[in-house]
């Protein structure tokens, strides 16, 4: 099949979805398929690179690092409509988007759209009001969504959401997967110590581990609150964070207002191929926000051989399995218990670790793409038959 693959944000930026279109091009690829991606220049130059059209754009300044394109006409989608894709997938909802609109209906082929960001939860960015965030949201994953043949929910949480905006589309859940081999070679000892050195964390030091962007809706203010009480009860336990953001400052300034330099600890934004050495330093990995649509990091700690403690949220059904491969949480108090008996108990953290590094499995690269590949295939037909006879499925 020839696919193509649209997204807002690629590399370098380091996210979900990048990480998502990247191992999906990958997988496919490596199936036999024709695959390109169009999506925006972090400059306003135009270029091409091998398989990815990068379209110039300019700040967006809804939100940190987005960007967008006025431009709906560029020599790049005449050359992507003289290639002929079969099929388009959508992985952003903006200015790709439109572009995608714009080819699925000169060249009469389906779109399927996979729903990766609960809009809700950022539209504090730009609309005070979360109530009226919510419908603007609603309105506008509504009007999207419409134009739509398919969209692929992650997890069954963003499949209720959008269920509740009011969409009709065929819905199909299938999480991402990731490249589960990046994430399970440990560190030697001597790789370990010396990366616990450079933080400043001791050897024997219980390290509580948060990896991702720094904003205020990932809610890394109350793991930030939770470690003035697990420093009174164990004043052994450090709290690695590990990315950077637009939230980063607020935390920087709470953690010193609490009385917590040297117990909190930030990384910065890490290169992302040396993103799973740090994994590999946590004994706990640990999740505040509800906003996410599957939480990849999630997956990424379990590969590691990490235990999960975040709080309870919808996303996580299927992923923590409660007391075995980790916990959900609800209030203060579970989450310090939790974290005390973990590190209290050696036998019982290990047996947590080989549980959550058994069910990442279930979350393989193959498994993601040989499943989208098949919805691919059913969306193909069912829009247009004749065409799967075209493409020899």
């Amino acid at each position: 099949m020839k696919i193509l693959i649209t997204t807002d944000v690629f590399k370098p930026v380091v996210n979900g979805v990048v990480t998502s279109v990247l191992i999906l091009y990958e997988q496919l690829k490596k199936q036999g398929h024709d695959v390109r991606i169009l999506t925006l220049s972090n400059d306003r130059r135009s270029r091409k690179e091998k398989d990815v059209y990068y379209i110039g754009a300019l700040p967006a300044f809804l939100y940190p690092n987005a960007r967008m394109t006025v431009r709906m006409y560029h020599p790049y989608l005449v050359e992507l409509i003289n290639w002929r894709p079969d099929i388009i997938h959508t992985q952003t909802e903006f200015s790709t988007y439109f572009f995608a609109r714009r080819l699925a209906k000169k060249l009469n082929i389906p779109i399927l759209h996979t729903y990766h960001t609960m809009y809700e939860d950022y539209a504090h960015y730009f609309i005070k009001s979360r109530k009226l965030g919510r419908i603007c949201v609603a309105a506008y994953s509504r009007m999207l969504l419409s134009k739509t043949q398919a969209v692929v929910a992650p997890t069954q949480k963003v499949q209720n959401v959008l269920r509740n905006y009011g969409i009709k589309s065929e819905m199909f859940r299938i999480p991402t997967g990731i490249q589960l081999n990046r994430f399970t070679k440990p560190l030697s000892d001597s790789e370990r110590l010396e990366l616990k050195k450079a933080l400043n964390i001791d050897e024997k030091d219980s390290t509580l581990l948060s990896v991702g962007r720094l904003g205020k809706e990932k809610n890394i203010q109350e793991l930030i609150g939770f470690m003035v009480r697990l420093k009174e009860r164990n004043n052994a336990i450090k709290l690695l964070i590990v990315g950077d953001g637009p939230y980063r400052k607020e935390l920087e300034s709470e953690v010193k207002d609490r009385g917590l330099e040297g117990y909190v600890i930030f990384t910065g934004m890490v290169p992302q191929d040396k993103v799973p050495d740090y994994y590999h330093l946590g004994d706990i990995f640990v999740n505040a926000s509800v906003s996410e649509t599957q939480g990849l990091t999630y997956i990424e700690a379990m590969a590691s051989g990490l235990p999960l403690l975040c709080r309870r949220d919808e996303c996580l059904v299927n992923v923590i399995d409660q007391g075995n491969n980790g916990f959900t949480y609800e209030n203060e108090d579970e989450f310090i218990e939790y974290v005390l008996n973990m590190i209290n108990d050696p036998s019982f953290s290990r047996q947590l670790r080989k549980n959550a590094a058994d069910k990442s499995l279930e979350f393989t690269a193959e498994n993601f793409s040989a499943a989208i590949e098949r919805t691919y295939r059913r969306v193909c037909c069912e829009f247009c038959p004749e065409q799967m006879d075209r493409t020899g499925a």
